[in-house]
């Protein structure tokens, strides 16, 4: 397969933009003056996942960390459906008061990529912090008996003419849709995806043997990960994590493509009263030097990529992500609008 864009430079790029190393965390400002009293209620967080999914639990760590650092309580309002497009619909339609503010993930990217009449998360919207970048891998149950490891899997797969199935996400065009078709492609067999917008029937399928293998990635499944019920058979990266240091990698594979990586983050609308806005910048990105935060992301392979952006860091990572994901669409033959 061709190689669609270098992700040896996407790295260097999100390695050096806008990160945060500990010293910055202790040298930022511990707290900073309400803007005419802002805000003097909870804030509304609109996140268009199910709780229990990877930006569920993002969405909650961040909110629990942000309240922490300011006293000010986030109210998550879930809105699964359409990969994010049902949440962002429902907060692009939200007063720009700057009391509304969303989670969302590369998502919106991709889908704005597809079609430029659709939000673009840099412009139409303010990032507030990038604070989760990671990989991809596919797993079994660990209790699996018909393949154990990426070979026996797709010499399994290819032998059940199209039957087989894996759990994923709904959207045509999303990065994990779009990776397992460089993953079909590339290695030559054709496996059934099976749509869940929601992490837990999503993990449930694989748990309970709806479903022969899941696209996920690790700090969502963690929880299986340490109880020994799922196990990872292939990453989607250039070269083994060391927490994952006996799962090959689809390069090691034979599979000739660029990852397409996971982000997730925090955003206001680009409207909201600008003295607002700064506030709100201050406490995400100082939220994410919080400690409970922090800890979360160690426990959800959350470090192995730099994974903090500030504003102008998101806003460079989104631009590059929806120019690249374009050359993708466009060499997939898709109707980029």
């Amino acid at each position: 397969m061709k190689r669609l864009f270098g992700t040896a430079a996407i790295v260097a790029v999100m390695a050096t933009a806008g990160t945060a190393s500990a010293f910055e965390c202790k040298r930022s400002e511990a707290s900073m003056e309400k803007p005419g009293g802002f805000p003097e209620r909870a804030l509304t967080m609109i996140v268009p996942y199910g709780p229990a999914g990877g930006s569920g639990q993002v969405a909650a760590a961040m909110a629990e960390a942000v309240t922490e650092l300011t006293g000010i309580p986030i109210n998550r309002d879930h809105k699964p459906g359409g990969s994010g497009t049902v949440g962002m619909t429902a907060y692009m339609a939200a007063p720009a008061d700057g009391y509304n503010v969303l989670e969302h993930i590369d998502d919106a990217s991709s889908a704005h990529a597809l079609d430029s009449s659709l939000p673009n998360p840099a412009t139409d919207l303010i990032p507030l912090v990038t604070s989760q970048v990671t990989f991809s891998q596919i797993y079994i149950r660990t209790n699996e008996t018909r393949y154990t490891d990426w070979p026996s899997f797709v010499e399994w797969v290819k032998a059940q003419d199209g039957k087989a199935t894996i759990a994923n996400v709904s959207k045509e065009g999303s990065m994990e849709r779009v990776t397992m078709k460089f993953i079909t492609d590339a290695s030559g067999m054709s496996i059934q995806q099976i749509s869940f917008d929601k992490g837990a029937p999503r993990y449930g399928a694989l748990l309970g043997g709806q479903v022969d293998a899941l696209f996920e990635q690790p700090g969502d499944v963690r929880n299986f990960l340490d109880a020994n019920q799922f196990k990872p058979i292939l990453t989607i990266f250039d070269e083994r994590p060391d927490a994952f240091a006996d799962t090959p990698t689809h390069r090691e594979m034979g599979m000739d493509f660029d990852p397409l990586l996971r982000f997730r983050g925090f955003y206001v609308h680009a409207d909201a009263p600008a003295d607002r806005v700064e506030w709100l910048k201050w406490a995400f990105q100082r939220g994410y030097c919080e400690d409970s935060y922090h800890a979360f992301n160690e426990s959800k392979f959350m470090t192995v990529i730099d994974s903090y952006r500030d504003t102008d860091g998101a806003k460079d990572l989104i631009m590059r992500s929806i120019d690249q994901y374009r050359e993708v669409y466009k060499a997939m033959g898709l109707d980029v609008k």
